[in-house]
C-alpha cells in the first residue's frame, strides 16, 4: 500500500491507495501543487486626487467640482470614480508665499476626491478629470497617468491635475438705439475673482466680444473692467436684425489662461 496526497477545497487531504503504478515522480508533482502559495490578495489603497485650476487655487463644491475618474491604463477598467468636493485653498499659502520644495498646500478642507483602489499588483492608473463641474460651457478634460502601489496610501497634497483656462460668462441684451450690450463674468476655473490691483490683476486680462453671421465677425468690441469683482461689460455696433452667434474670448497676459464661449443671440428689428 502507498500513500500520496491530494488537494480539495484547497486543504490537504490524506488518501489510501492500492494502485501499484502510482510512481514517485507523480507523488512529487502532487506534493508540489500543494506547495504553490494562493493568488494575491488584493489591498485597498487610499489616493487623494485634486483638480487645480493653473496660477490658482483648488477646483471644490463652489464651482460645483471636476469629475474624477480612475482606470487601469492596461485594462481600462474603472478602479473608481467620484467628484472633487471642499474648499479652494488657502491663498497665501498657494499663491502668495514663495514654496520651498516638499511644502504642502493644501489642508484637511481643500478640496479633493479620496479615492479607495482595490489593486493586488503595481498597476499604471490613468486619471480622466472633467470640470468644472458648475460651469459645463467652460469645462475642459484633463488627463494624467501614475504608477499606484498596493498599500502605498497617496495622501497629503496628492496626485494634483492641473486646470488651464478661464470660466467665461456671457450675456447680452438689445439697447434702445439697436446695439449689442454685452457683459461677461471671468473667472479662474477655481471661481478665484480678478479684480484690479488683486492677486489676479484685471489689467493682465483682455476680454472680447465678436458677432459672428454665418461663421465670420460683423462686429468686435473689446469687454472692459465694469467696476466689479470679475465682471467685463461692452457694446457691439447696431447690426441687422437677425440670428448671430456671440462669441465671447478672455485670455491672461502672464499665463496660458484663456477661456472662450459662444452662445446664440438674436437681435430683434428696430
Amino acid at each position: 500500500m502507498k500513500t500520496c496526497y491530494s488537494q480539495s477545497d484547497g486543504a490537504d487531504v490524506r488518501r489510501q491507495t492500492k494502485d501499484p503504478r502510482m510512481k514517485p515522480a507523480v507523488l512529487v508533482a502532487a506534493l508540489a501543487a500543494v506547495a504553490i502559495p494562493p493568488a494575491a490578495m488584493a489591498e485597498p489603497t487610499h489616493v487623494m486626487v485634486r483638480a487645480q485650476a493653473l496660477d490658482a487655487k483648488f477646483i471644490g463644491t463652489h464651482m460645483g467640482g471636476v469629475k474624477i475618474v480612475l482606470r487601469d491604463a492596461a485594462t481600462g477598467a474603472v478602479l473608481a470614480r467620484g467628484v472633487t468636493a471642499g474648499e479652494t485653498g488657502d491663498t497665501a499659502v498657494i499663491v502668495r508665499r514663495p514654496r520651498e520644495r516638499g511644502m504642502a498646500v493644501t489642508a484637511a478642507d481643500t478640496a479633493g476626491f479620496d479615492a479607495v483602489l482595490d489593486i493586488s499588483k503595481p498597476t499604471l492608473v490613468r486619471a480622466e478629470a472633467v470640470g468644472p463641474v458648475g460651469k459645463p460651457a467652460s469645462a475642459i478634460t484633463v488627463s494624467s497617468s501614475l504608477w499606484v502601489l498596493p498599500g502605498r496610501n497617496i495622501g497629503g497634497d496628492g496626485w494634483v491635475l492641473t486646470f488651464p483656462g478661464l470660466v467665461v460668462e456671457p450675456t447680452a441684451r438689445t439697447d434702445s438705439d439697436g446695439s449689442l450690450q454685452v457683459s461677461a463674468a471671468v473667472t479662474l476655473m477655481c471661481g478665484c475673482p480678478i479684480e484690479p490691483g488683486g492677486v489676479w490683476d484685471a489689467a493682465s486680462y483682455t476680454v472680447e466680444a465678436s458677432l459672428l453671421r454665418d461663421g465670420r465677425p460683423v462686429a468686435r468690441s473689446p469687454l472692459t473692467y465694469a467696476g466689479k469683482a470679475s465682471q467685463f461689460t461692452g457694446r457691439l455696433a447696431a447690426p441687422a436684425a437677425g440670428a448671430y452667434v456671440l462669441r465671447v474670448t478672455a485670455s491672461d497676459s502672464k499665463t496660458l489662461n484663456a477661456g472662450v464661449v459662444e452662445q446664440k443671440v438674436k437681435v430683434a428689428a428696430r
